[in-house]
């Protein structure tokens, strides 16, 4: 173990320093290959320190499944900030951002901890963060209540998890990916927005006899 390596760092760069050598790891050798003790060994530490940042390899794990994500999600509102304001041209950005930024690697993360409570608990968080997240891109293109809008968030962020799923597993091209998620928000949004103005013309018509009177 090298003076270099194993010089003192600040906890917040020794924690991304080993972020990034776990994130090599699986990359390299897969999930099965990322311990406490090899990322210890890779990243030219001493055991304890790595025990001291995560506790478990389930605790690596997950931190390093949600280094991934934070990543995803900068990656996405810096496209939609760009993006015209036009829900086509949002939509497709928001779809383009999301599917480029996919990490195999990610998906791989959440298959080692399939079953495990405490990353249940935690997918639960990120997808409700994803939904929040995707209310406030789209709120500007939806005529439609909070509630009635997080719902429908709801649906397309399922969506898009699938969708992504199966562009992961090749057997859809990212372009198709791309453009079926796109459609999916467009579509989605452009009939709740007819929807809502229908009721509201029905509410109108009915209301209008009684004014005349």
């Amino acid at each position: 173990m090298s003076g270099a390596a194993q010089r003192k760092l600040p906890k917040t760069q020794r924690r991304g320093q080993l972020l990034e050598t776990a994130l090599m790891i699986v990359q390299e050798e897969g999930t099965d290959a990322l311990t406490l003790r090899r990322l210890a060994e890779r990243a030219g530490v001493s055991k304890p320190i790595a025990y001291e940042h995560f506790n478990t390899r389930a605790g690596l794990l997950m931190a390093l499944y949600q280094e991934i994500d934070a990543r995803h999600i900068t990656t996405m509102l810096e496209a939609v900030s760009q993006a015209p304001r036009r829900l086509e041209d949002v939509a497709y950005v928001v779809s383009e951002a999301y599917m480029v930024s996919i990490d195999p690697q990610a998906h791989a993360i959440a298959a080692a901890l399939q079953g495990d409570g405490e990353m249940d608990s935690f997918h639960q968080d990120l997808f409700d963060n994803y939904v929040k997240l995707s209310s406030d891109m789209l709120a500007p293109y939806a005529n439609l209540t909070d509630e009635s809008l997080h719902l429908h968030c709801v649906g397309l962020v399922g969506a898009a998890e699938a969708i992504s799923g199966e562009m992961i597993r090749g057997r859809i091209t990212k372009a198709t990916a791309i453009a079926t998620l796109a459609s999916l928000i467009i579509k989605t949004l452009a009939a709740s927005n007819d929807e809502q103005r229908t009721h509201i013309g029905t509410v109108s018509m009915r209301s209008s006899p009684q004014e005349k009177n």
